[in-house]
């Protein structure tokens, strides 16, 4: 059985055959999904895929980096409602998608790391992991969280894109690493990472419908495709695809407290 940590099957992209693209994934072995949030605009549609499937999907609160505009304290607090509503029968499991991403422009950099700060603290409150949004953006968020410092943390940084040394300095202070299609690629330092770091510590993730896996990239992502990102972290590490189930399903289960 496969976990997909991260993808976002309430996107438009799927709203043609949302219900199909469910049946797929659970033929191919995926029994649970985990949706991060984006913000305000997307909660909704979380929401409802959650109550519609309530044994096969788990929802995160967050507001995401990229949404983090003039108005993010009115977003974040939406999300810090979310956290604290105690007559919703939605269980969180994690505090995301949350981070930084500086890939098109800085101009709201002071506000994505204060939004990433107010996030991190509400995780320690809940008792949640987090999950990690970071692009173009590891040396500020390892600033941030070097300059809180916790002894540990609890989370994934989601799609790591990040060198080795990063990898093993994000291990280190706690994280997993989620690993999706982009694992596929012709990429040799995402197959450095994926061989140096211990098993235990990665997560299999789709973003659908993003970041498809080879045969499929160029085409909307959904999640039963994990099965060929496992394939091939089996294949780097020279182990069984089943071993790579196994292990990633139990530190999910483990992490998220599913």
């Amino acid at each position: 059985m496969y976990i997909d940590t991260h993808c976002h099957l309430y996107n438009e992209a799927f709203d043609a055959d949302r219900d199909e693209a469910v049946r797929r994934a659970l033929d191919a072995g995926v029994d649970m999904m985990l949706l991060p949030d984006i913000d305000s605009f997307s909660t909704a549609r979380l929401e409802a895929l959650c109550s519609q499937y309530p044994d096969h999907f788990r929802p995160m609160a967050g507001l995401h980096p990229t949404s983090v505009k003039e108005d993010y304290k009115k977003e974040l607090e939406l999300v810090h409602t979310a956290l604290i509503n105690k007559h919703t029968s939605l269980k969180y499991v994690a505090i995301g998608e949350i981070g930084m991403d500086l890939y098109w422009d800085r101009t709201f950099e002071a506000e994505q790391r204060d939004a990433l700060h107010t996030q991190l603290l509400w995780a320690e409150e809940s008792g949640l992991p987090v999950c990690l949004h970071i692009r173009k953006a590891h040396n500020e968020v390892f600033g941030l969280l070097r300059d809180m410092n916790r002894p540990r943390w609890r989370g994934v940084m989601h799609c790591f894109g990040g060198s080795v040394q990063e990898a093993h300095r994000a291990v280190e202070l706690g994280f997993h690493l989620g690993i999706g299609g982009v694992v596929t690629f012709k990429n040799a330092t995402m197959a450095e990472v994926v061989k140096s770091v211990p098993l235990e510590r990665l997560l299999l993730e789709t973003d659908a419908p993003y970041l498809s896996p080879v045969p499929h990239r160029g085409q909307r992502n959904e999640s039963a495709y994990i099965p060929l990102v496992a394939q091939k972290i089996a294949e780097l590490r020279g182990i069984s695809p089943d071993e790579v189930a196994s292990v990633t399903t139990a530190s999910a289960r483990s992490l998220f407290a599913i």
